[in-house]
């Protein structure tokens, strides 16, 4: 389940797709055949319960270990046909290296002003996705650096569905940035959707030379981070234990280094003598992600904001507020990074 589908419908007829849909029938074959054998063995009246169980115990191993694979082995989205220039942007195509050697292709749009963003993608997907974020940024004079992130559209490497690679990636991405004429090296910072957004926080715990993050839709990428769950009780505490679970399996097949829970990568950047400034941007229709900028924001409320956005679905913010996003956002970078503009 975790690859035949998913395959199929990014790249169509691949190995990792065949391979998919052959284990899927072989699966439901031998999955069929055991629960006859078992219904057999049992007395009738314990049908019901035996139904019951092997129900429960199937959808757990879909959940935990579908996931597992689908993150681990996910498809390579396409780069989309569009470009900076259609949004009326000037740019360069250029390369660069991760912090471990994988190479990365992006966009650079160059800064006006000194102060520069690398601009974060969402798991599948890749930079053509946030060309409209770009343009608001490119507006103001803010230099951007859009990039595929590793496995997606024309970077290099395998891409991993949690954004376990992310801290490389994004390393790469400031050190890039760092080069560049005109970078002022203290005015940079990371604006990333969904899995960038959790890239981009944990780029911040690892890397001081972060100044802001601008985190949209982000929730979690490891177990630790679904202790939000715990404000739907029971049923919350039941599918953390469940996270557990995947996660454990997700760092079994992914030769992803497993990273550190957003809150305490939140925790380490604002508790340094220069801190980074966090913004949170949540969709008002997924609740989800208003409890977990609440569990990120932790004691550290000076230094990060959340704003939940009405109306608006994951990662729609600029979409559905394009005036209060482009507010929010450009007053929040202006302030963090010290801009005059």
């Amino acid at each position: 389940m975790g690859l035949g589908p998913r395959h199929y419908a990014e790249q169509g007829i691949s190995s990792l797709a065949v391979t998919g849909f052959v284990l899927m029938v072989l699966g439901v074959a031998l999955s069929g055949w055991s629960a006859w054998r078992i219904l057999r063995s049992a007395r009738r009246r314990w049908w019901v319960a035996v139904v019951a169980l092997l129900s429960l115990a199937t959808y757990l191993i879909l959940w935990t270990l579908g996931q597992a694979v689908a993150a681990s082995y996910a498809p390579r989205p396409t780069l989309g046909e569009q470009t900076p220039a259609d949004v009326g942007v000037s740019y360069r195509d250029v390369t660069f290296s991760s912090s471990d050697g994988v190479e990365l292709a992006g966009w650079y749009v160059p800064t006006r002003d000194g102060a520069a963003v690398a601009l974060m993608h969402g798991a599948g997907s890749t930079r053509s996705a946030v060309l409209a974020h770009a343009a608001v940024l490119a507006k103001h004079g803010y230099g951007v650096l859009l990039f595929d992130a590793r496995g997606h559209g024309e970077s290099a490497g395998r891409g991993m569905d949690f954004g376990w690679y992310g801290e490389a990636d994004a390393a790469g991405a400031v050190d890039f940035l760092t080069r560049e004429p005109g970078v002022d090296p203290r005015r940079i910072g990371l604006v990333g959707m969904s899995m960038g957004g959790e890239q981009a926080i944990g780029a911040a715990g690892e890397d001081d030379r972060v100044a802001a993050v601008v985190a949209e839709g982000a929730t979690n990428r490891v177990a630790d981070d679904k202790e939000y769950l715990a404000a739907y009780g029971v049923r919350g505490e039941a599918q953390q234990r469940i996270d557990v679970v995947t996660y454990w399996l997700t760092a079994l097949l992914s030769d992803a280094p497993e990273p550190a829970p957003l809150r305490e990568s939140i925790s380490i950047a604002t508790t340094r003598p220069d801190p980074t400034a966090f913004l949170l941007i949540t969709a008002s229709q997924e609740p989800d992600e208003a409890l977990a900028a609440d569990h990120m924001q932790g004691p550290a409320d000076d230094l990060v904001t959340a704003w939940s956005v009405p109306g608006a679905g994951h990662t729609r913010g600029l979409r559905e507020a394009p005036a209060d996003w482009e507010d929010r956002v450009v007053t929040f970078l202006d302030d963090a990074l010290e801009g005059e503009r």
